[in-house]
């Protein structure tokens, strides 16, 4: 069975009996922080194995050898090495990107002396700063497309909703993944009525018994596991769901 979740996200299932293996085909559009926190070996998105992954992140520093070019890259939710590998030294063949600019990078993950390190397949400039606003949107996509896929393997169903004894429609923790004060942060984004997403003032005062910190530490958690998103601004924020 193969299943498409986009140009760059690719899924197939094979079942041998009443054992199955999940592996990939094409690129999963990732954060540089999911790469950080993943498995050893190929990076896995809710039990699916993908080879190559795709970032889109800043260029902080490069390092030419006579066999490699090892850059520092960097997004919104943190820094990584990647390592592009020359043909008997060649520089000329070294990829078209400049520092402080950003650049998509598609490689595989490895791991060196316990850090995560990006081998780079290819390397291209960004001029169109709209890339990094569609890589966004493909790494929620990727996710949630990865979650349906694999809850519909498993034989269960897709995220739902329960009644809280709040009275408002809200995922339980086994669901969402989140629970305590992250599901109520998520469930006040999801309910306000406003296209252009809740303002951060706003949750602060509706979650006046918090720290302001604490708050924002929530947001952050949940922008990077592709629960929200933040819309007309960086303190605005809207559900992806």
């Amino acid at each position: 069975m193969n299943v498409s979740f986009g140009s760059e996200f690719n899924a197939t299932q094979t079942t041998d009996g009443a054992a199955a293996e999940k592996k990939s085909e094409g690129i999963a559009p990732v954060l540089i922080k999911q790469l950080l926190k993943s498995a050893e070996g190929n990076f896995q998105m809710f039990g699916m194995n993908f080879s190559m992954v795709c970032i889109r992140a800043i260029v902080r520093n490069i390092e030419t050898s006579s066999t490699k070019i090892t850059y520092l890259l960097e997004d919104n939710t943190g820094q990584i090495t990647a390592h592009y590998w020359l043909e008997e030294g060649d520089t000329l063949k070294a990829p078209d990107v400049m520092l402080n600019k950003y650049a998509t990078v598609y490689g595989s993950v490895r791991s060196q002396a316990g850090q995560k390190t990006i081998m780079v397949f290819k390397m291209l400039p960004i001029n169109d700063p709209n890339e990094i606003v569609t890589h966004l949107l493909e790494v929620l996509c990727a996710r949630y497309k990865a979650e349906q896929y694999a809850s519909s393997y498993s034989g269960h169903s897709f995220v739902g909703a329960s009644k809280a004894t709040t009275g408002f429609d809200m995922p339980s923790s086994s669901e969402s993944g989140l629970d305590g004060k992250k599901l109520a942060v998520l469930q006040a984004i999801k309910t306000h009525q406003s296209p252009d997403g809740i303002n951060r003032d706003e949750l602060k005062r509706k979650f006046g018994q918090m720290k302001e910190s604490e708050l924002n530490s929530i947001l952050d958690f949940m922008i990077t596991e592709g629960f929200i998103y933040s819309s007309i601004d960086a303190d605005h924020f809207l559900s992806t769901e």
